[in-house]
């Protein structure tokens, strides 16, 4: 377990391809948390449809050990977030889980509209925001401009903003510095409460069933403890505990403070409700966590195979898409006109 006082937990916010992942590439390369013959471009967008477009979708975490100047060493949860508007819903829940922000801005292009919808965002979870410009290294890079903007536009203080280049590592080290001085730890948790863990994120592994991201706000979290779900109700055992370094790596305890993620022998990804609070199903926390809104379905569509015949293969192909999307939901329509 971390002290509380070295435990920074922060996102990254940005408007599309304005750095966000080249930048926890170079945050994850410079501090030697992977190997350099294991880094690669991309390196927390694990699905193929993102490193083929080069886009985040999922937000992604990893754990970053960090011995600053004043020789402290300090463990930092870096949550990357996707800046398109479409997937607004993984930005808000992660923004959840963390207590500051790096707010990425393009020195060239300035700031857009997914900077400010991130960034308000950011400002409504109560985040500490510092102010990182990107692509300084670019001929056409105007950084007193984009400077100025963010104050007008956004109205943050961007006077002493790190100013980088992601791609060519510039800057990274001022970037390290500020997060530890300029974003606060979390603000309070007690190991000795009762367990009190905000359930971030899920998803399915073939192998592990559901792996469910949490992060602790009191008490402790380790394998074979019985844990239930405060929302649905649910128990179940803990069969792993560990962090995103990263890769999964089991460890022995999450303590306040800290973000990782347990399996816990859950089937399917809708049994674990975003937002859920999980306790301990003997010593229960009195309180639940205020939970998310719900995600709204925005986009409604009707599915037809040509033929009929294809109709099971169409019905698996989309129960294997809602196992996987929490925020994905399907019925069976019967039209006699069909």
């Amino acid at each position: 377990m971390t002290d509380l006082k070295h435990i920074r937990n922060f996102s990254i916010v940005a408007h599309i391809d304005h750095g966000k992942s080249t930048l926890a590439d170079r945050l994850i390369q410079s501090t030697n948390t992977v190997a350099d013959r294991d880094m690669k471009e991309q390196l927390l967008d694990s699905m193929d449809i993102e490193r083929e477009r080069g886009i985040t979708i999922k937000a992604n975490t990893v754990r970053i050990d960090y011995t600053a100047q004043d020789g402290e060493t300090y463990v930092l949860n870096l949550i990357d977030t996707p800046g398109h508007v479409d997937f607004a819903y993984e930005v808000s829940r992660s923004m959840r889980a963390v207590e500051g922000s790096l707010l990425v801005v393009d020195a060239s292009q300035g700031v857009e509209a997914q900077t400010l919808a991130n960034v308000y965002t950011a400002i409504e979870a109560d985040h500490e925001i510092v102010p990182v410009l990107n692509k300084v290294d670019l001929p056409a890079a105007e950084p007193e401009r984009v400077a100025e903007q963010i104050e007008d536009v956004i109205g943050i203080d961007a006077s002493d903003a790190c100013l980088i280049s992601a791609k060519t590592g510039i800057g990274i080290p001022d970037v390290l510095e500020a997060i530890v001085k300029r974003l606060p730890p979390p603000h309070s948790g007690d190991p000795d409460a009762p367990l009190k863990a905000m359930l971030v994120d899920s998803w399915y592994d073939p192998y592990l069933g559901v792996v469910v991201l949490v992060r602790i706000m009191d008490g402790k979290l380790k394998k074979g403890d019985q844990i239930r779900m405060m929302q649905t109700g649910a128990k179940y055992g803990v069969d792993r505990v560990g962090v995103f370094r990263p890769q999964m790596q089991n460890v022995d305890v999450l303590g306040p403070g800290e973000i990782g993620f347990i399996t816990a022998s859950i089937k399917q990804v809708r049994d674990t409700k975003v937002g859920d609070t999980i306790t301990h199903e003997k010593r229960q926390t009195p309180e639940p966590l205020p939970g998310f809104k719900p995600s709204v379905p925005v986009v409604f569509c009707g599915l037809f195979p040509v033929d009929s015949a294809e109709f099971e293969d169409l019905r698996d192909a989309i129960e294997k898409l809602a196992l996987n999307d929490a925020s994905f939901s399907f019925e069976m329509e019967t039209s006699a006109a069909l």
